[in-house]
């Protein structure tokens, strides 16, 4: 199994345009072979000590079968045009991919 930490840091004021752009997104990303789960995140104060908090910050956590269906995500077209609808909207990304250790 491989994990995917998705980092996307959104520019002022467009986390709503983002979301729902995203969200629409998700059925049909859950769909495909090999997608375990796939959901945006957003930061919530837990008043832990060590947690840095994000305003414009939307983490996608996903779970892919393998590095296969995670690369056949990545170039899947619904994706292509998510990336298209998104590039506006976004400042940064950042992504980690794991596997268990």
């Amino acid at each position: 199994m491989i994990s995917v930490i998705a980092s996307i840091r959104i520019k002022s004021g467009k986390i709503p345009e983002f979301l729902e752009i995203c969200k629409a997104n998700v059925p049909t990303v859950r769909a495909e072979k090999g997608c375990l789960e796939y959901m945006p995140t957003a930061d919530i104060d837990s008043k832990l000590p060590t947690q840095g908090l994000d305003p414009q910050l939307i983490t996608i956590i996903e779970k892919w079968e393998s590095l296969e269906a995670l690369h056949r995500h990545l170039k899947a077209p619904h994706m292509l045009t998510y990336r298209d609808k998104v590039k506006d909207l976004v400042e940064e990304r950042t992504l980690k991919v794991l596997t268990e250790a």
